[in-house]
């Protein structure tokens, strides 16, 4: 199994059951962008394999049903890490996704602006974005993470190396919540190619298994893909 190194959690960060700690006092999200899509996060997200790639990662994972929910719960997966400077993963990333992002001596971002690749929302506030998992904490924990040293599993929910961290809308990750592809899509259909991409390649990089249904709505979203 591929796992990516991250350093200690420090100092007690928010893990609660959603992204919610706030950067500053906050505001909801801008109607979303005209047509919707390939903004924000899509051309900054790390490590989307190309579509040939990913069809090929997509037809080596294993297919199984879910696992099961036992023991699972959230703090098995300690996030945000401390990643250095005084910045944890969730301001690394919201400092990666924005445009013009400011951050106070604490790593807070300020001021900048972010466009939520899944449904198109446009914030200029920090608060009003979640940090989302690709591959969400309780689907890995049902497709083979429950047997994973705690090491392990706080990389993953580290990770900024593979496409497993974004910044979207808060609305689009309480919709999404723990659900795989079969169960729910990006709003944005022009985002469906690299949110296939995206999920196969950490789901491949972590030797996850997926669901025969997962598989098909993946194999559905790559086709989508130009080209």
């Amino acid at each position: 199994m591929a796992v990516v190194g991250c350093t200690p959690v420090a100092g007690g960060k928010h893990t609660g059951s959603h992204d919610n700690k706030p950067s500053v006092p906050g505001a909801e999200a801008s109607s979303p962008a005209a047509g919707g899509g390939e903004a924000g996060a899509a051309g900054t997200l790390p490590g989307v394999p190309s579509v040939r790639k990913a069809r090929s990662e997509l037809a080596a994972l294993k297919v199984a049903p879910h696992g099961p929910m036992t023991g699972y719960r959230r703090s098995a997966f300690p996030h945000w890490a401390e990643q250095g400077a005084h910045c944890d993963t969730r301001e690394r990333v919201l400092q990666r996704d924005g445009t013009g992002v400011r951050r106070d001596k604490e790593c807070r971002a300020v001021s900048g602006s972010w466009v939520s690749p899944y449904d198109g929302k446009k914030f200029r506030v920090a608060s009003a974005a979640d940090i989302d998992h690709m591959v969400p904490l309780a689907n890995a924990w049902r497709s083979g993470a429950r047997s994973w040293a705690p090491a392990e599993r706080k990389a993953f929910a580290n990770d900024l190396t593979h496409p497993q961290l974004l910044a979207v809308s808060a609305a689009s990750n309480r919709s999404k919540g723990d659900q795989g592809p079969d169960e729910w899509q990006p709003p944005a259909k022009a985002f469906w190619c690299t949110y296939g991409r995206a999920w196969t390649s950490v789901k491949a990089t972590y030797a996850l298994s997926v669901t025969k249904a997962e598989k098909a709505k993946l194999t559905e979203m790559l086709d989508t893909c130009a080209g």
